[in-house]
C-alpha cells in the first residue's frame, strides 16, 4: 500500500480451496515513534479486540501472525469498499450519522491520535468500517481526530451499557496486548464516558491529526 507511512501490505490468505484479502503490517515496516513503544500491531489487534467485545462490529476482524512474510505483525480482513468516500464526504448524509458516532466513541474509548477522514471506510456491503488503529491505546491522553461535529451531543445511551462492562472489565485478552497502565487508563476512559455522556469540542489546533485525509 505505497501511500502508507509504515510497511504496510495487500496480501492473499489462502485455507483449502478458499482464498481472501488482508492487510498486514509487520513490525518490521514501522518507523520508530518517541511517544509509542515499538509493536504497533499489537494495538491494531487490541483495537479490535475492544470493538469485538462491545460488539459494535466497526473494526474489521484482526488478528497477530507470528509467521508473516515479514515476521510479527497484524493481518486485517481487507474490506472492499467505496474508496471516493470517506469521513467528510460521510458527513453529508444523515443517514450515516449515527455509523460515524460510533466511530467517534470508539476512539475516545481507545484514545485514537490519529483518526484521519479517510480511516472511516464505507464498504461495499454498506457497513461503516473504522480502520488504521496503530496509534491508540496510550496510557497518556492523545486524542487527534477529524471526528468533532457531534460535540456536545449525547452519546447514544444504548451504547452505555456495553461502556459500563467495558468499564468495569477489559476483554482480558488485552493484557497480552497491553501494558498494564493502558489497560487501566482504557477503564478510566470509560469511566469518564459514563459520568459525563456527552461528545466533547476540541479544545486546540492540535486536536486534529496532519492531513486531515
Amino acid at each position: 500500500m505505497p501511500w502508507s507511512s509504515n510497511g504496510t501490505f495487500l496480501v492473499e490468505l489462502c485455507l483449502g480451496g478458499e482464498t481472501g484479502a488482508a492487510i498486514y503490517k509487520p513490525l518490521r515496516g514501522e518507523r520508530p515513534l518517541w511517544d509509542y513503544p515499538t509493536g504497533l500491531y499489537r494495538r491494531e489487534v487490541a483495537v479490535y479486540v475492544v470493538s469485538d467485545a462491545l460488539g459494535w462490529d466497526v473494526v474489521p476482524e484482526t488478528v497477530l501472525r507470528e509467521d508473516g512474510p515479514y515476521g510479527p505483525g497484524s493481518l486485517q480482513r481487507y474490506v472492499p469498499a467505496h474508496f471516493e468516500d470517506h469521513y467528510f464526504t460521510m458527513l453529508e448524509r444523515p443517514e450515516l450519522h449515527d455509523a460515524l458516532k460510533l466511530i467517534c466513541l470508539l476512539d475516545l474509548l481507545v484514545n485514537n491520535g490519529d483518526r484521519k477522514s479517510g480511516h472511516c471506510l464505507r464498504g461495499e456491503d454498506g457497513a461503516i468500517w473504522a480502520i488504521d488503529h496503530g496509534l491508540c491505546l496510550h496510557e497518556e491522553p492523545k486524542l487527534r481526530t477529524v471526528i468533532w461535529d457531534f460535540a456536545g451531543q449525547a452519546v447514544p445511551p444504548d451504547r452505555l451499557e456495553t461502556v459500563a462492562r467495558l468499564a468495569v472489565a477489559p476483554p482480558p485478552e488485552l493484557a497480552t496486548l497491553l501494558g498494564p497502565a493502558e489497560l487501566d487508563a482504557l477503564s478510566g476512559r470509560a469511566a469518564a464516558v459514563l459520568r459525563r455522556p456527552v461528545f466533547p469540542s476540541a479544545t486546540s489546533g492540535r486536536a486534529y491529526p496532519w492531513p486531515l485525509v
